[in-house]
């Protein structure tokens, strides 16, 4: 592969994410042009309050689990640090990545901060954010391929976009999980070098609970949605799951951050016509306000106190230092 080719297609990936959210704006437009912000913001106040408190529990939830990931990455690398704090980074990390999107980057960083003060070097991190970004990938893949089947195809007869969009990832994530599988399953324990690193290939056990917990995390935050909308429209919950992790996967391979209006778009497609287009929306609203709104900001007032805390025990310690230094130096002085 040439330099220029190589550059081309770099160019290609970054402007990605907004071409797919250009596209799915345009969608979002059409499917919403008959209804009035009034008519939005009405539906999304007709949410039950209970089901708002069931969908907050499903969400706290949701980002705890998104914090094992961090833990099954330092025994990946061998590390341990106290529970709080890989829950901690991996529940701040999770809640900045999903909102802002690269999560190797948004959530790297803050990660590295964090881990750095713990005394895990800036390679073993690397490695963190690598083996991570596949357990998410792979459970992404895995409930790609659940909501392949748990989605009824006549759904998207409608849309062959759509319809070829779905069996295109259904066969990548296919091919994906097969490939990692069988990678385990042959070279575990052998190494493969990437630039200066060298990451050790996880046993077949490891890779499967990775795609649990990828699962795990993609159905917790798929209740979030569901008590939003179960509001607004019947659906069996398997169709729905299905549909969820559907639109979800698709966010994700878009590279839009948090897959703002490409997610949206697949909902509004594929509920039924004679549903509330301005319904729908209004649900889908409240769950960004819950899944990456409520997290980004309970979880950045968690990082305030953290580094108050850690300030003043600071502050604290060099006190204490000063206090000792005059009786050191009489000490020195008698000797």
């Amino acid at each position: 592969m040439s330099v220029k080719f190589k550059r081309i297609f770099k160019k290609i990936i970054s402007w990605a994410g907004l071409f797919f959210f250009l596209l799915a704006a345009g969608m979002l437009y059409w499917q919403l042009r008959n209804y009035s912000l009034t008519d939005i913001i009405g539906a999304l106040r007709s949410i039950p309050f209970i089901n708002l408190v069931y969908a907050s529990i499903a969400c706290l939830i949701g980002y705890i689990a998104l914090s094992f990931y961090d833990y099954l990455a330092l025994r990946y690398v061998g590390k341990k640090v106290t529970w709080w704090k890989w829950m901690l980074a991996g529940i701040l990390g999770f809640a900045i990545s999903n909102n802002a999107g690269h999560a190797v980057v948004s959530g790297g960083a803050i990660r590295y901060r964090l881990y750095t003060r713990w005394r895990i070097r800036a390679g073993e991190i690397l490695k963190m954010l690598v083996f991570s970004g596949f357990t998410y990938f792979l459970g992404c893949a895995s409930i790609m391929i659940l909501g392949y089947f748990l989605v009824p195809h006549s759904v998207f007869e409608d849309s062959v976009g759509a319809k070829l969009g779905i069996n295109s990832l259904f066969v990548f994530s296919s091919a994906a999980i097969g490939a990692y599988l069988a990678i385990t399953l042959f070279f575990r324990r052998k190494f493969i070098k990437i630039g200066e690193a060298k990451f050790q290939v996880p046993n077949t056990e490891v890779a499967f609970l990775q795609m649990l917990l990828g699962m795990a995390d993609s159905m917790l935050a798929g209740l979030v949605l569901y008590f939003c909308l179960i509001q607004f429209v019947q659906i069996p919950f398997g169709t729905y799951i299905g549909l969820f992790v559907i639109a979800q996967t698709a966010g994700v391979f878009s590279q839009v951050p948090g897959g703002i209006g490409v997610f949206e778009s697949i909902f509004l497609l594929a509920l039924p016509d004679e549903v509330s287009r301005a319904s729908i929306f209004g649900a889908l609203l409240a769950f960004r306000i819950i899944y990456y709104v409520i997290p980004l900001i309970g979880a950045g007032g968690m990082f305030f106190i953290y580094e108050r805390w850690l300030r003043n025990r600071m502050k604290r310690w060099l006190e204490e230092a000063k206090q000792h230094l005059p009786h050191f130096s009489d000490i020195r002085r008698k000797k």
